[in-house]
């Protein structure tokens, strides 16, 4: 949902995902004199009202960057700030204040409130859920200092207490889906390229136990670990009955189910199919930032049970590509399902052509080195008029683009810059952080276009992989979601970046500015901030 209100020159406009809400805010020439930043707050139903904070603060209150701030004390100086703490399907009001004059004595300016509802976990054609992945965090040090979730002394308690908090129900939202095979007359089809969590195991044997049609496509090539692993996780399964090891020369990176309900004949009804970037293991679930994305639309779950399908009758590598190449499963109401492996690399091409067709904004997260013709459109030689923010993983760094200019931040901290927790990635396996593969465009206009699922957009992605991607054109509940979550991902590297910068040129320089210069870059002609304050804050249609 996303609202929007004007109140005596101060513009304010919301975009609520499901677990984030992002807030632009705007001022005319007339109200930058003696602007210290704005003061937000938030209040949740019929709650009480509670300001949003931040770490930066005035000289006179000292550094601590390991505590947050109310922003009534210490004013936002940016024209756009996220909220974190809110809850899926919930209602939250938010009224911003312009904090003026005397940093020890602000004078804070009534402007607009605005109510946003965020976007529900359990109910509509699309559900969204992202954990948190922030086990190498200053949060994740805060709430769980010298964690190790894989420590074999570690309590069991604090163990689940840390895997709840990392997940943020994204685990559950896989094990309930699964759930939802009651009986006899349900089914649920999986394609996955790693199954090595016990849970969700455990749950399908539930499901088999109730009578539910259980079959499972999983990555099975030749003297590859992963395989062993796979069939160690899926031994209690009949082979050939409920499962079909996948053999490529290349990843079956696929990651979805099919619920099925069987009325009428033995296939049945597609009615829902749950995909996205995550692994069902310990990285994927809890140490990697990932989606679990549901659509509960028959179509679309059709479109996947028909690939499925040749996927579990044992069709081979070969066969499956010329299928795909030959049936781009092209939709008409707004959706597309794209598969690989493919031979004319219509995915990737459809990729660039949304990519290059924006009007407003590009934003991203993918994981590994992309196609050069993807990447080329992500990253332009020329600064244009659209803004692109996005991030690649590595993992003691992450390289970020910045509408068309790039910079590496740390991933995490292993000594802490100053101010800073220690953070550690004890328990991760691998060099992946950053896991999620996904790109919004035009998330600020009425018709944006989001991107998911488990390709990389890279050439062997294309032409190798057995991949899954979905495009959803002008939904903005669900690139308010999509953008509010790989904005926090963007956000919190890009400032690890700019802490970085100023800690490298200026130790102890962790300040707020104590007079209105901050306001200065975000009214330069055609610069990013003024890009950025025009743009989020645009389109609103005001709330009575």
């Amino acid at each position: 949902m996303r609202a929007g209100k004007t109140l005596d020159g101060y513009r304010l406009r919301g975009y609520a995902g499901t677990t984030g809400v992002l807030l632009a805010m705007d001022i005319p020439l007339n109200l930058r004199n003696n602007l210290l930043g704005f003061s937000i707050e938030r209040k949740k139903g019929n709650g009480d009202w509670k300001w949003l904070q931040g770490l930066l603060r005035f000289p006179h209150q000292g550094i601590d960057l390991t505590k947050p701030i109310n922003s009534n004390l210490a004013p936002i100086q940016k024209f756009r700030w996220s909220d974190y703490c809110v809850y899926p399907n919930t209602t939250y009001q938010y009224r911003i204040h312009g904090a003026y004059d005397d940093p020890e004595n602000l004078n804070l300016v009534d402007g607009p409130t605005i109510t946003l509802k965020t976007e529900s976990l359990g109910q509509g054609k699309h559900q969204i859920i992202f954990n948190r992945a922030a086990a190498a965090s200053q949060a994740f040090a805060r709430k769980f200092p010298d964690v190790n979730i894989n420590d074999e002394n570690i309590d069991d308690a604090v163990r689940s207490r840390a895997l709840n908090w990392l997940s943020r129900g994204l685990d559950q939202k896989i094990l309930s889906f699964i759930d939802r095979a009651i009986d006899d007359k349900w089914a649920v089809d999986m394609a996955i390229y790693e199954i090595e969590h016990k849970d969700i195991v455990d749950h399908l044997l539930a499901a088999l136990n109730r009578g539910a049609k259980i079959r499972i496509v999983y990555h099975a090539k030749k003297k590859d670990k992963q395989t062993d692993i796979n069939r160690k996780f899926l031994k209690d399964f009949p082979d050939n009955v409920t499962k079909v090891g996948r053999v490529t020369s290349s990843i079956f990176h696929h990651k979805f189910l099919i619920l099925r309900k069987l009325e009428g004949s033995e296939e049945g009804n597609p009615l829902a199919v749950l995909t996205g970037s995550t692994n069902h293991t310990l990285n994927g679930l809890y140490l990697q930032s990932n989606v679990v994305h549901v659509v509960e639309n028959p179509t679309i779950a059709s479109r996947y049970y028909e690939l499925f399908k040749l996927l579990f009758q044992g069709c081979t590598v070969g066969e499956t590509k010329n299928f795909i190449t030959s049936n781009n499963i092209e939709l008409e109401d707004n959706e597309q399902v794209l598969f690989s492996p493919r031979s004319d690399y219509a995915d990737l091409k459809k990729v660039r052509s949304i990519i290059c067709k924006a009007k407003e904004n590009v934003i991203f997260c993918t994981t590994f080195k992309m196609d050069p013709l993807v990447i080329s459109s992500f990253l332009p030689c020329e600064p244009g008029t659209v803004i692109r923010y996005g991030l690649q993983n590595s993992r003691s760094s992450v390289t970020g683009i910045h509408r068309f200019g790039t910079f590496v931040a740390p991933a995490y901290l292993k000594q802490g810059l100053e101010g800073f927790l220690k953070e550690s990635t004890a328990g991760q396996k691998g060099n992946i952080l950053v896991h999620l593969k996904a790109i919004v465009c035009d998330f600020t206009t009425d018709s944006p276009t989001v991107i998911t699922g488990s390709n990389n957009f890279s050439t062997s992605a294309s032409s190798k992989n057995d991949e899954n991607m979905l495009v959803i054109n002008g939904d903005t509940g669900v690139a308010d979601t999509y953008a509010c979550e790989i904005m926090r991902l963007y956000d919190h590297y890009r400032f690890r970046y700019n802490i970085k910068e100023r800690s490298e040129g200026n130790p102890g320089g962790f300040y707020l500015e104590v007079d209105d210069k901050w306001t200065n870059p975000y009214f330069i002609r055609s610069s990013l901030k003024e890009r950025e304050r025009k743009t989020f804050c645009s389109n609103i249609q005001t709330q009575d």
